[in-house]
């Protein structure tokens, strides 16, 4: 008896096919530059593969955003967390150094205009807010962060910085960028009580 292929496992073959191929554009050309017709050339589809499955370009880069953030920024929890939050945030800091940073970056810029782009890009930073203060409200529980700390801002404090940076491109950052950031942010986020981060 012959075995027939499964149409599941060729349609997540094209399907990965086609988020690498938009990535890899992405990163060689830029967002801008990139087009649905383009993203099947390189996967070795047709257009309207593409369209079955996502609405826009966008839309299969922010597929491939979700995979990578997962992949490689998601937040520890090792009952220490100023370890934690360096862990997370150099690892953010490669991301942004890679071709996802490329591809985040373009998103990010395109969420200006498109709703699509807009829309993934909220989705993606509300998802990494929700999974940030989560450690930190436990860091408040254990002592480690001031009991009265507003989380958001919190979240803002330490991200912002490396955001702000990487963008803007206002300075150049190096591998203990985040380390030097984190040490002045625990200055202030410190319980009163307790000995300065060491």
């Amino acid at each position: 008896m012959s075995r027939q292929p499964d149409p599941n496992r060729r349609n997540e073959q094209s399907r990965q096919a086609i988020v690498t191929a938009a990535a890899d554009l992405c990163a060689e050309v830029g967002f801008a530059a990139v087009t649905v017709e383009a993203i099947a050339a390189r996967a070795g589809v047709g257009k309207q593969t593409i369209y079955r499955w996502w609405p826009s370009k966008a839309a299969v880069l922010l597929e491939y955003m979700e995979r990578e953030r997962e992949r490689a920024a998601g937040f520890p929890d090792t009952g220490d967390l100023a370890a934690d939050l360096l862990t997370q945030t150099t690892a953010l800091q490669r991301l942004f150094d890679s071709d996802a940073g490329a591809v985040w970056r373009g998103l990010l810029i395109a969420a200006q205009s498109d709703d699509v782009a807009a829309d993934g890009v909220r989705a993606l930073l509300e998802q990494a807010i929700v999974e940030a203060k989560q450690r930190l409200t436990k860091a408040q529980g254990t002592d480690e962060l001031r009991s009265d700390a507003d989380l958001d801002m919190v979240v803002e404090i330490i991200f912002g910085p490396l955001y702000h940076a990487w963008l803007l491109r206002t300075r150049p950052l190096p591998k203990a960028y985040m380390s030097d950031v984190l040490k002045l942010v625990f200055e202030g986020l410190k319980p009163r009580d307790r000995p300065l981060i060491r």
